[in-house]
């Protein structure tokens, strides 16, 4: 079944593609594509040698389907005319280039766009959901906006290919209202807990500290294309596309039905150890920048994109409270005495969570709360304190250019840069959670429909 994503119809800009020498494909310079449509061109060129046996391009100016019905969803028609109109948007959408040999794979995944989205417009109907015209418009217009153009502009465009209007705007409305339907529906359901969050930040945390990948992704499930060998052909074809500058995020927007599709085939930063075996095979043969050749695993064939790579640099944070007499450089020995003798006497029996109110209550003294400090941050005196001290315990007072402290550590964590704030991590919760109800909601929706191919 295909995964139902949440798909705002705001177009992503394209990104570069290579290849691998050895194992994954080679090309002879970088493929770069431009921003989505209308305006869009190649850079670089593709090396012969990788692309197999020559294919030929297909007009899609002249490509017909026989007239007639060519589904049935429970009591909506799918015509010929729908089917190509929705295949020449979903070629203008991905830049694709139809040839003889991607054709089929166009056509199929066109046809199970249409019959998803006629399965969410009778659902929409069913809640009194539409959106306005005015909101389509908008839509619309943001779009164009993304792509540098006006909407004129993208309407102009769209119809030079053959692509009517009302497609655009009838897609745009289902896929949203789609959007609206399911937050309604399902977002008291997508809820997170704090201590949720606190797991994730603790797992990312870690998982920062280690080599990490920024990797793309398209899934092809091969269920949903009517087999792993259909899976493997349309998955090449998606390749030699790509190669030849048809943008990845607009690909994966349209054919990948992993989650991430809505957002571009974005699978973020991964460690290897979170990877299949045969996708973490793949990784460790490439180089930012390149494109992996297709990846079976047990249900489709993935496609991937290594977008950067970071070492894990692991930092050492502790979170610090202080007692202090403050002192200039040129106090005696017995000043510094005499403070060091205060600060051991107020220590004793001391915590982190009243070391501050003790300090304040002695005259001469300050109590303040240092907070989470990267550990190479703090003066040299507090350093080993910091590394080696038992949690929540008082340090013996240490002399500073600044006076004479003591030091309570009350936490200690090994990080690292990257790390998302709490919001982020929350919102990813939700809507990873929101994404896979929509999932389920699609599912059952295919699962209880009657859908007849005359």
């Amino acid at each position: 079944m295909r995964s139902a994503r949440f798909i705002s119809g705001r177009l992503m800009a394209g990104i570069a593609v290579a290849a691998l020498a050895a194992g994954p494909l080679s090309v002879s310079a970088l493929a770069q594509s431009q921003p989505a449509p209308p305006t869009g061109s190649v850079a670089g060129t593709v090396d012969p040698a990788a692309e197999g046996s020559p294919t030929r391009r297909v007009d899609m100016a002249d490509f017909r389907i026989a007239e007639g019905v060519v589904a049935l969803v429970n009591d909506s028609l799918i015509t010929s005319f729908d089917l190509r109109q929705r295949m020449l948007l979903l070629v203008a959408m991905t830049q694709l280039q139809p040839t003889e040999e991607n054709l089929p794979a166009i056509q199929r995944q066109a046809l199970n766009a249409l019959i998803d989205e006629r399965l969410q417009a009778q659902e929409l109907a069913r809640y009194e959901l539409r959106l306005t015209d005015e909101d389509v418009e908008a839509e619309i217009e943001e779009m164009a906006r993304q792509s540098g153009v006006t909407a004129r502009d993208y309407y102009d465009y769209l119809a030079e290919i053959g692509v009517q209007p009302e497609t655009l705007r009838e897609q745009i409305r289902v896929q949203e209202g789609w959007r609206i339907l399911v937050q309604g529906r399902y977002i008291n359901r997508a809820r997170v807990s704090r201590t949720q969050v606190q797991q994730t930040l603790e797992r990312l945390a870690g998982v920062a500290a280690r080599e990490q990948y920024l990797l793309g992704e398209v899934y092809i499930e091969a269920a949903r294309v009517g087999g792993m060998q259909r899976a493997m052909d349309g998955a090449n074809q998606l390749v030699q596309q790509m190669l030849q500058g048809a943008p990845f995020q607009a690909v994966a927007r349209q054919f990948s039905a992993a989650p991430s599709a809505e957002s571009g085939g974005d699978a973020g930063w991964v460690v290897l150890d979170d990877l299949r075996p045969e996708l973490r095979a793949a990784v460790q043969q490439m180089e930012p920048g390149q494109l992996s050749r297709p990846i079976q695993v047990q249900d489709g064939v993935y496609i991937l994109f290594v977008r950067d790579r970071r070492s894990g640099a692991a930092t050492n944070y502790a979170t610090l409270r202080q007692a202090a007499i403050q002192l200039p450089e040129t106090a005696s020995e017995a000043e510094v005495e005499s403070a060091a003798q205060r600060l051991s006497a107020l220590r004793q029996g001391q915590t982190c969570d009243s070391i501050i109110g003790a300090a304040r209550a002695q005259g001469g003294m300050v109590g303040s709360d240092l907070g989470e400090v990267d550990i190479e941050d703090l003066p040299p005196q507090f350093q080993q304190i910091a590394r080696s001290a038992e949690i929540g315990t008082v340090s013996a007072p240490v002399r500073t250019p600044f006076g004479v402290h003591v030091v309570a550590v009350c936490n200690r964590r090994v990080g690292a840069a990257g790390v998302p704030s709490y919001q982020q991590v929350e919102n990813s919760l939700i809507n990873t959670q929101l994404s896979m109800l929509a999932r389920r909601y699609i599912r059952d929706l295919r699962d209880d429909a009657t859908v007849v191919f005359p």
